[in-house]
């Protein structure tokens, strides 16, 4: 399912294809993004996400297609429109931050103005504006090596955003963090955007971060779009089973009416002692491979006797490697893909 652009969009893509040699990395890419809105381009590495990120910021040519930011045409193969970097609107931080060691703190926010010509004062003005809004304006005149991984973070988010974007794109920029820093981060991002208005594109192969930030996801598979829409539908609904095996289900084949797939999530995966029954439900007998702790529940690894493995989260079960079990599905908890 592809989202082509609306008549509000802010960002438009249309039709984007991308080739290195022979090797297609876009193809026939269509979306968009609402103005002040948050889309996550979301897939595993080599989907093409970054390489659609590069594109929209003008740091790599499609061979193909359109695309524009607040009306303004950046790239028309047609036309032979195609601007540069600068002059498309937009601020980008990196998953390397790529702050600049011989500089300080300070500087490095101001960079992106000092190349746009304005003067010194008002350069240290404005940086210090969003430094603090960041909360590292008592950091101004250190050097930015001298901060934490986070800390580093916020610099390069400030430097995105002093010249006043109308769009930002983060390409894996939270994945150097520690799991609780992305936390923290993903909140003081979102709080960013509704203080500031600007529209952000983030590029991630965490689904926890897609979801946690965007309100639009597009999820990508070898350069082109599998499934896109809201969030919340792009996690449920399961359309492909690609999408249901990229979100943590249980996808094997099955026959209703037909070749098909069926899914289910890991949570509804219920274990049993062999020849325990369950009063209702689907019944697949295996033997347990691995058991991982998991805080809360143990993630067991399941070869089932039909030949197929899959994963459960389970707390109570307490099964070892090598235990034959039962695995229960209610049956109202399987999803039908079609191949």
């Amino acid at each position: 399912m592809t989202r082509h652009d609306a008549p509000d969009s802010f960002v438009s893509i249309k039709h984007v294809t991308k080739k290195f040699g022979a090797y297609t990395a876009l193809d026939d890419l269509s979306f968009s993004v609402r103005e002040g809105g948050t889309l996550a381009l979301l897939g595993p590495s080599g989907c093409g996400k970054t390489t659609m990120l590069r594109c929209l910021a003008g740091l790599e040519t499609p061979e193909h297609g359109f695309i524009s930011i607040a009306g303004k045409t950046v790239f028309d193969s047609a036309a032979g429109i195609n601007l540069n970097p600068e002059d498309r609107g937009l601020g980008v931080v990196f998953q390397s931050y790529a702050v600049w060691p011989h500089m300080s703190v300070v500087d490095n926010v101001a960079f992106p103005l000092r190349v746009r010509g304005v003067g010194a004062p008002e350069r240290r003005k404005r940086a210090m504006e969003i430094l603090e809004i960041v909360g590292l304006a008592g950091f101004a005149e250190r050097s930015a090596t001298q901060l934490s991984g986070g800390q580093q973070q916020r610099v390069a988010v400030a430097r995105a955003l002093v010249h006043s974007p109308s769009l930002v794109l983060f390409d894996e920029a939270l994945s150097n963090l520690d799991a609780a820093l992305r936390e923290q981060m993903r909140l003081e991002l979102k709080g960013l955007q509704d203080r500031l208005g600007f529209t952000a594109l983030y590029v991630t192969h965490d689904q926890s971060e897609a979801l946690g930030l965007a309100e639009t996801i597009v999820l990508m598979n070898v350069g082109r779009i599998d499934t896109s829409g809201s969030a919340r539908d792009v996690f449920m609904s399961h359309q492909s089973s690609f999408a249901a095996r990229f979100f943590g289900l249980n996808v094997f084949e099955g026959k209703a009416r037909g070749a098909a797939f069926i899914a289910f999530q890991r949570e509804h995966a219920q274990l049993r002692a062999p020849g325990a029954g369950a009063e209702s439900g689907l019944v697949l007998p295996g033997v347990v491979r691995t058991r991982s702790f998991q805080g809360l529940v143990d993630e067991y690894a399941i070869d089932l006797d039909q030949g197929v493995s899959i994963r459960a989260l389970d707390g109570s079960a307490g099964f070892a490697p090598g235990q034959r079990v039962d695995v229960v599905i209610n049956e109202r908890s399987l999803f039908l893909l079609d191949r």
